[in-house]
């Protein structure tokens, strides 16, 4: 059997260096450590392991604490300066100790965020080869697979993640590659295996519950992707990825004041291009132009930093630009920059669908093939295939 989407949480582990009697009582620690943060928010986390830290700088032990959580902040409110802060924590520990362990597996989940695809999967081969029994490792060298768009290796290293591991990051790596290959109720039986499993990160939990929601409204079942996403909040008060999925089915049920009240209350968690961009639908089909331009703005401003900061590739910018005939060739050349970095479906599409926008018909359909290779069950797929084969034959 062919077996999620990335970024889960990073469990620290002990460095193998340490002697029997020293990791019998580093194991201790950590696990009267863990019991007494379980409840504590990731602020709380970061604010204690900087305190620790400080108080104990020549145990890495607790630098690694420090950037395993400043990731999980990361995953929390897409500020990635929190991933530049943990990057220099990991570099100094491993200056000091290149065979850090610890250090070295967080090193990955760094690549996977900063969409070095190539590099994470050099890091996990290593790792595998170092911890061959150490499912996580598994897992990221699959994540940097699919993300380069070689599925049956990916499928591979998921498996032998799921055998060694079966838990919440293992199954809902398996419910995202079934859903790519069109299989629905294998990915939603997986994805609820994956919150049975359970989380000590409450935000892991309600990660896996939005990726529910988003395949169940996918599919058409949207009161069941409702329940998912009021569920997500409930693990996860404020968590923006799933007051976005909220407003989603509030948008499909046209109640534009509640889309967008949700929307808005994401948006001011996270300001993503992807919410300006579904706010700027709301609030058209609501009838107040004015706060609709008032997104669009937003949109050519992330963009316009997003150049200045040297920004080449963007595959969610190109979808909305193309999805709204705006800057056309812009959305073009962020597609096709993608491409480079991702080999994936996602960006085949993306890539499409601007090549389609720019009256590059067969390219269009070349790039859609290679997209649509799965059959995956992605509403906006199937749209950008039919009109890229009416605008082929006209």
């Amino acid at each position: 059997m062919k077996l999620t989407v990335f970024f889960l949480l990073a469990l620290p582990v002990f460095a193998q260096t340490q002697n029997g009697s020293d990791r019998l009582a580093a194991a201790f620690q950590d696990r009267v450590l863990t019991e007494n943060t379980a409840r504590l928010s990731t602020d709380e986390r970061i604010s204690m392991f900087e305190t620790i830290s400080k108080a104990k700088p020549d145990n890495p032990h607790y630098q690694n604490l420090l950037a395993g959580a400043y990731i999980q902040k990361v995953r929390e409110s897409m500020d990635y300066s929190y991933l530049d802060r943990a990057s220099q924590i990991l570099a100094n520990v491993l200056s000091g100790d290149s065979r850090n362990y610890e250090a070295a597996r967080l090193r990955t989940e760094i690549a996977l965020e900063r969409h070095e695809f190539k590099l994470a999967a050099e890091y996990s081969r290593a790792l595998t080869e170092w911890s061959a029994g150490d499912s996580w490792n598994w897992g990221t060298l699959g994540d940097a697979l699919i993300e380069m768009g070689d599925y049956d290796k990916a499928a591979d290293a998921y498996q032998k993640m799921v055998n060694l591991h079966p838990d919440l990051a293992s199954y809902n790596r398996a419910s995202y590659f079934r859903f790519i290959y069109n299989d629905v109720d294998a990915a939603i039986k997986f994805m609820n295996l994956a919150i049975n499993s359970g989380s000590a990160m409450a935000e892991n939990t309600a990660w896996c519950e939005v990726e529910l929601g988003k395949m169940q409204f996918k599919t058409g079942r949207l009161p069941e992707a409702e329940a998912s996403f009021k569920t997500a909040l409930r693990y996860f008060p404020n968590y923006h990825p799933a007051l976005a999925g909220y407003a989603q089915t509030r948008a499909a049920q046209k109640d534009w004041k509640g889309a967008i009240a949700s929307m808005k209350l994401a948006q001011d968690a996270t300001p993503l291009p992807d919410y300006a961009a579904a706010l700027f639908d709301y609030y058209t089909a609501a009838g107040q132009p004015q706060e609709a331009q008032k997104q669009k703005e937003m949109i050519q401003i992330i963009d316009r930093l997003g150049q200045a900061g040297k920004e080449k590739a963007n595959r969610n910018l190109a979808l909305i630009y193309a999805d709204h005939d705006w800057n056309l060739e812009r959305s073009l050349e962020l597609a096709q920059n993608e491409l480079e970095v991702r080999g994936d479906i996602y960006t085949y599409d993306a890539l499409a669908w601007a090549l389609y926008k720019n009256k590059k018909y067969p390219e269009a359909s070349a790039a859609m093939t290679k997209a649509m290779r799965f059959q995956t069950p992605e509403p906006s797929f199937r749209k950008h295939a039919d009109l890229i084969a009416q605008a082929l034959k006209n």
